[in-house]
């Protein structure tokens, strides 16, 4: 351990050397402190939390994540073609023991500096929060400035897939040629009667009540006397447009004098909306009964992901911001892991070049996602219910079902959009960013980086690689 933590010595003095900790630091308070100064905020605690934190974290993780591959790039691959590595390898000093070495000198640095970067937003929300107006004070100390937990509706997937099971065995029935169409023109089939039934159990007709029963589990011991939140979305079943709607919503047992009425509500579709319930209105079992009546001419489609859900307070923010910010440092740590490895066998440039790709290849998993989940690459027509077919298929699918299972593993949980929204970060949440990110798919970048790095002919490395 000694000889690891002198390596990790030796990358924090040269990152100091070089000024690039300080660069880095002044760049992070520069864009913390500058941001909310360029940008103002509209007043409401929803446009001050959007600049405060959401803009600030998601610069401060941008400029964090370019930093550490550039760095993780450049301290071990310079080293090598600059022929200062062999200084080092010919010590009795394992070449483990310098790839570790380094990794840990550049997560100690990106743990510094997020904390530099963490207090400055974090003081900088306190501070600017004593500026709102009282109202919007109120309101940014119970839904953001806190720490809320969520419940939602029991799934009704089980239910969603029996069902479109049995819906397809009647169309069988009727018309036996589904059974001879191809692989690919199968799985459109069950998809488009997958989302038929899930349809029903997601819209609300004209004139109709949907009742949603949430059952606040433990938590509901904790929650006596105090008032919850609702968190609502939906969308016109016919129109993508957003548009204003009636509603009226009931909460609790409308067969017991403990219930809560609303007036009725003016909302838009597709944005989600949030307003305070009394407490109290769950019953002995921690079920709390909803009930919404859709006086409009057109149906409503509540999403059975994010239509509905009680957020209720959990814990403290300040808790709840660091472990956002440990959920950001997994991040960092497994970007340090990418940029060694892909230095460990390639030259600076490339490395960063390779570790840039990687990165982009992330962000683009939505794509490959949807890519998947229709089965093709090819380009069918939804209007007439026919797919798309390609030739690569058959090659491609996999390879996409591999990197989104990959991709999926580091997106645990959302630590800005949490903050951002008042959400708990849970302890378990951390625990799987840090055992999925850092020890599962750092661990193998680690392994593919110090397997390469021992095959590496140092002593013919001469900066022409």
């Amino acid at each position: 351990m000694q000889k690891i933590l002198a390596i990790t010595w030796l990358t924090w003095k040269a990152a100091v050397r070089f000024k690039l900790f300080l660069v880095i630091a002044a760049l992070l308070v520069a864009a913390v402190v500058g941001l909310p100064l360029v940008i103002k905020d509209d007043g409401t605690a929803q446009g001050f939390t959007q600049i405060i934190l959401t803009y600030t974290l998601s610069v401060a993780t941008g400029l964090l994540g370019i930093s550490t591959l550039w760095l993780s790039c450049g301290t071990l691959a310079r080293d090598i073609e600059e022929c200062q590595i062999q200084v080092v390898a010919t010590k009795p000093v394992a070449r483990w023991q310098i790839w570790l070495g380094k990794w840990l000198g550049i997560v100690s640095l990106n743990a510094v500096l997020l904390l530099i970067a963490g207090g400055c937003v974090y003081g900088l929300l306190q501070w600017r929060a004593t500026r709102l107006p009282p109202a919007e004070q109120v309101k940014l100390r119970s839904s953001i400035l806190v720490a809320r937990g969520s419940a939602r509706e029991a799934s009704q997937d089980a239910k969603i897939e029996a069902d479109t099971r049995e819906v397809l065995t009647r169309r069988v029935k009727q018309n036996p040629e589904i059974t001879r169409l191809s692989e690919a023109d199968k799985a459109e089939v069950i998809r488009q009667i997958s989302e038929q039934v899930k349809a029903v159990y997601q819209l609300v007709p004209p004139a109709y009540t949907r009742v949603w029963k949430i059952d606040l589990g433990f938590a509901k011991d904790s929650l006596r006397g105090k008032p919850l939140q609702l968190r609502i979305k939906f969308n016109n079943a016919n129109d993508y447009q957003p548009t204003t709607y009636m509603g009226a919503w009931l909460v609790g047992d409308a067969t017991s004098k403990n219930v809560w009425r609303s007036e009725p509500m003016s909302l838009a579709s597709q944005t989600f909306h949030e307003f305070e319930i009394p407490p109290d209105l769950f019953n002995d079992q921690g079920i709390l009964t909803i009930s919404f009546y859709n006086p409009n001419r057109t149906a409503l489609l509540f999403p059975l992901d994010d239509g509905l859900e009680v957020l209720y307070p959990e814990g403290s923010f300040a808790l709840n911001f660091l472990r956002g910010l440990a959920v950001i440092f997994c991040w960092m740590a497994l970007l340090a892991a990418l940029g060694l490895a892909a230095a460990s066998f390639l030259s600076f440039p490339v490395a960063a070049f390779f570790s840039m790709a990687m990165l982009a290849l992330v962000f683009s998993s939505g794509t490959l996602a949807e890519t998947v989940a229709e089965g093709t690459v090819g380009v069918g027509n939804e209007e007439k219910g026919i797919a798309g077919h390609s030739a690569f298929d058959v090659l491609v699918i996999p390879l996409f079902k591999g990197i989104v299972a990959v991709t999926d593993l580091t997106k645990t949980v959302s630590p800005i959009d949490s903050l951002s929204t008042g959400r708990m970060i849970t302890w378990s949440q951390l625990w799987s960013a840090f055992s999925q990110v850092v020890l599962l798919l750092g661990g193998i970048f680690a392994i593919a980086g110090i397997a390469l790095f021992y095959r590496r002919e140092l002593a013919t490395a001469q900066g022409t690689q």
